[in-house]
Parts: C-alpha cells; structure tokens; sequence
C-alpha cells in the first residue's frame, strides 16, 4: 500500500517546475473561479478517465480548499498505484496567497 506525503505550497511548486501534474477535487464553480495554473479538474465523474490515462510515475500533487479533503483523495489516489501522491498543505486558498501569479481563471475548464 502506498502512502502519500503532505507538502507546503513551496515544495508543490518545485514539484510542478518538475513535471508534477496538479489535480483540483474542488467543485467545479470553484475551480472555474480560480485554480492552480494548469491543474486538472478532478470530481467523481473524471476520476475513472484520469486513472486509466495517467501515467503513475508522475509526481501527483492533490489540491482542495485548505488543505483537508486533498488527504483522503491523496491516499485514494495512492492506493491506486501513483508511485509519488502529495497533498497540498493549506490548499487553493495557501496557493493563491503565496503563488497568486500561478492562478487560472476560467469558466469553460
């Protein structure tokens, strides 16, 4: 069983400057009003479609609002074979204050 580790919005930035690939398991209003630059929109409709086309060698940053749902997701995530999970400590909300130019807002994503 894989576990997954909690990392501050720094480390997540350096994972993402890496390659890291970045979902958002927010509702999808709060997404579209603002989101991690280049994250993916993951609820319970796109999690089947983003597992079997992801490649689970790839760091996996997990983002929710302040940091709590993104643990059980992440340890969700983990246990289905994604060799490196993060959640984001302190969530969107962390990001946005720390890495406001790192955020994306869209309505048709």
């Amino acid at each position: 069983m894989s576990e997954f580790k909690r990392i501050s919005p720094e480390q997540a930035q350096s994972l993402r400057d890496q390659g890291a690939v970045v979902v958002d398991i927010r509702d999808p209003q709060s997404f579209a009003s603002g989101h991690i630059s280049q994250s993916l929109h993951l609820d319970n409709h796109s999690l089947a479609d983003f597992i079997a086309r992801a490649d689970f060698d790839k760091p996996l940053i997990v983002s929710c609002y302040h940091g709590n749902s993104s643990q059980g997701a992440a340890a969700y995530l983990a246990n289905q074979g994604f060799s490196e999970v993060y959640s984001l400590d302190g969530g969107f909300e962390l990001w946005r204050n720390q890495f406001p130019q790192h955020v994306s807002h869209s309505e048709s994503e």
